[in-house]
């Protein structure tokens, strides 16, 4: 058994071969739990946002009562819990038995991975892509665990450098590379929507841990790799 904890990040992946069968099967009847609690947590909270939600239309002027708005209050109630279920979600749901041990020593890239989040100053989406990179120290993590991660983090009220570095920091802490880089490429409806209203603008955060920050040749094959 091997676990790491910090911050934001809670890992606990199984690295017995012996009983690997049994602890899957525990760890998977754990997940199964989990998420049937969080799904109740869930309902029992619906009739609070869907009565906010109510509340808000009539401070605007709407009637709630109305054909068109009758269901509103309600979906966006459920529509909130989804853009935010990050809050109920951590590493270990998801990379539990899903690291192995394997001495590549070349970095793994994925790169266009869509992400959506909502800017916790105004409550309106952020879009964009995220490419992530890593040097392998003798562990490999399953690649769609990647874009798993980038979910996690980013169904939450978010800013994009923090988000960026939420995302660089659980790979790091969990699969304890030699490097990670983070890139996120994103479009802000804040920006778009309201305020300055510019159509066109686009938001670049980037985060280099260990050897992506150390070595330029290596910081400047990923920059180099993503732009392909």
């Amino acid at each position: 058994m091997n676990s790491h904890v910090n911050g934001e990040v809670n890992c606990n992946y199984v690295t017995s071969h012996t009983n690997g069968t049994m602890d899957m099967k525990k760890a998977l009847i754990q997940q199964h739990l989990n998420q049937s609690k969080k799904e109740q947590l869930d309902q029992e909270k619906l009739p609070v946002l869907e009565g906010a939600y109510n509340t808000i239309l009539q401070e605007l002027g709407e009637d709630p009562e109305r054909d068109g708005l009758l269901k509103t209050p309600l979906r966006a109630a459920k529509a909130m819990q989804f853009f935010t279920k990050g809050y109920k979600e951590n590493i270990y749901d998801i990379l539990n038995n899903a690291i192995f041990d394997e001495n590549h020593d070349e970095i793994v890239i994925v790169k266009d991975i869509d992400v959506f989040s909502l800017c916790e100053h105004h409550l309106v989406p952020f879009f964009g892509k995220v490419h992530i990179g890593y040097l392998p120290n003798r562990k490999v993590v399953g690649l769609s665990k990647l874009a798993r991660i980038v979910e996690i983090f980013s169904r939450r009220l978010q800013v994009q450098e923090r988000l960026t570095k939420q995302i660089a920091l659980a790979i790091n802490d969990t699969l304890q590379p030699l490097g990670v880089a983070v890139v996120m490429e994103a479009s802000h409806m804040c920006m778009v929507m309201r305020g300055v209203q510019k159509m066109n603008s686009k938001t670049v955060t980037s985060t280099m841990h260990g050897t992506f920050r150390d070595d330029p040749k290596t910081r400047e094959e990923f920059l180099s790799l993503i732009k392909q």
